[in-house]
C-alpha cells in the first residue's frame, strides 16, 4: 500500500481513471462516485464512472451524471475502459461480488485499485484503502480523502459538494442515524458553504416521486404490511406481479422498509420482494439488533448492523416462511 506522499504523486499527473460502485446504486454510491469524479476532473484526469446496473432517476440531476456508463447497457465499452485504466476507484463496496459480472473484470485489471468504503469485512482486492466502519457514508470518506489525505479542500467546489452532500444525506437517513456525529455536521456545513443547496437537494431526492410510486407505497402499507408483535417485527412482501401492476422502476421501492420500522415498538423490519432472478431482502433494525448477521447467516448477504440486505433463489413464499422461522432464535434480542 502506498504511503500518502506516494499516493499524491500517483495522482499528481493525469491518469486514466475508472470509478465504480455497487449494483443498484443508492444515494451514497452515486454521491460518492460523482463527488470523486468532479474532484478528479479538476486535476486533469480522464475519468469515467461505471455503474454495474441502472439506478434511480431521482439522482439524474447530479453533476456528471450525463457521463455515467451503465455496465449492463454498454458492456464492451465499459470493459475496454476498465482494462485500459491506470487507476480504478471502488466506492461504497468492499467485495467484488457486489459489482456482479464486473467483479472479475476489475479483479483481472492491471490498474492500481483504490477502495473508499465503510462496510464491514472488506475483501483484499485493493491496493490502497480509505476505510472506516464508523463513517456514516462513503461520501463522508470521499470528503476526508480530498480534504485530509490529498489536502485539497479548495477543490471541493459546488459540483463536488452537491454530490457529497447527497451521499451523506441519504446514507445518514437525513442526518438521523446514530453515526451522524458532530463531525458529520461540520462536514455538511462545509459542503453547504462550498455551494451545496441543501433544501434543493432534499427536494430533488425525496420530493420527486411518480404517482405510481406513491400508490404502490399505499398498497404496501394497507395490504402487504404484516406485524408480528411477539417478535417486535414487521414485514412487507411483494410479488413480481404486484411490481408490474404499479409499474415499479428502479428506485421506487427505496425506503419502503423504513415505514415498517417506524411503527411504535418495532425493532426489526423486512422488505422482501420478488425480482426477475431472485428474492431480495432489505432489513432495518433498531439499537443493537444485528440485521447484518441475519442476512449473512441466512440470506447470502450482509451490510451494516442496522441496515443490511440479502437474497435467495427460493420462492417468495418460502423466503417469507424462512424469515419468520428464524425470529424465535433472536427473540431475546428483539424483546429486551
Amino acid at each position: 500500500m502506498l504511503e500518502t506522499p506516494a499516493l499524491k504523486d500517483l495522482l499528481a499527473k493525469p491518469k486514466q481513471i475508472v470509478i465504480t460502485t455497487h449494483h443498484k446504486p443508492d444515494g451514497d454510491a452515486m454521491g460518492s462516485s460523482l463527488g470523486l469524479y468532479n474532484y478528479l476532473i479538476q486535476k486533469g484526469h480522464h475519468v469515467k464512472v461505471i455503474t454495474p446496473t441502472d439506478y434511480p432517476q431521482f439522482f439524474d440531476w447530479m453533476p456528471g451524471n450525463g457521463e455515467v456508463i451503465i455496465y449492463t447497457e454498454q458492456t464492451a465499452i465499459a470493459n475496454e475502459l476498465i482494462n485500459k485504466a491506470e487507476i480504478i476507484c471502488c466506492l461504497d463496496f468492499n467485495a467484488l461480488g457486489r459489482i456482479n459480472e464486473m467483479g472479475e473484470v476489475v479483479r483481472q485489471a492491471s490498474a492500481y485499485k483504490i477502495m473508499i468504503d465503510h462496510h464491514l469485512e472488506p475483501e483484499d482486492f485493493d491496493d490502497w484503502r480509505w476505510w472506516n466502519i464508523n463513517a456514516c457514508a462513503s461520501a463522508q470518506l470521499v470528503y476526508e480523502f480530498i480534504a485530509d489525505v490529498m489536502q485539497e479542500p479548495e477543490l471541493i467546489n459546488k459540483d463536488v459538494a452537491s454530490c457529497l452532500y447527497t451521499g451523506i444525506m441519504t446514507d445518514s437517513g437525513s442526518f438521523r442515524f446514530p453515526l451522524t456525529t458532530s463531525a458529520v455536521h461540520r462536514i455538511t456545513a462545509n459542503l453547504i458553504d462550498a455551494g451545496a443547496n441543501n433544501a434543493r437537494i432534499h427536494q430533488l431526492v425525496y420530493d420527486n416521486s411518480s404517482e405510481s410510486r406513491l400508490r404502490f407505497l399505499g398498497f404496501c402499507l394497507s395490504s402487504k404490511l404484516e406485524v408480528l408483535p411477539e417478535y417486535h417485527t414487521a414485514l412487507i412482501s411483494v410479488t413480481r406481479e404486484e411490481l408490474e401492476r404499479y409499474q415499479i422502476i428502479t428506485g421506487d421501492t427505496e425506503g419502503v422498509v423504513n415505514f415498517a420500522l417506524s411503527i411504535t415498538g418495532i425493532k426489526l423490519a423486512a422488505f422482501i420482494v420478488e425480482r426477475s432472478d431472485k428474492i431480495k431482502l432489505s432489513l432495518r433494525s433498531r439499537d443493537d439488533f444485528p440485521a447484518n448477521e441475519v442476512c449473512k447467516k441466512y440470506f447470502s448477504g450482509g451490510g451494516h448492523r442496522n441496515a443490511a440486505g440479502g437474497s435467495s433463489t427460493d420462492s417468495l413464499e418460502d423466503v417469507v416462511k424462512q424469515f419468520k422461522s428464524i425470529l424465535p432464535e433472536y427473540k431475546k434480542l428483539l424483546t429486551q
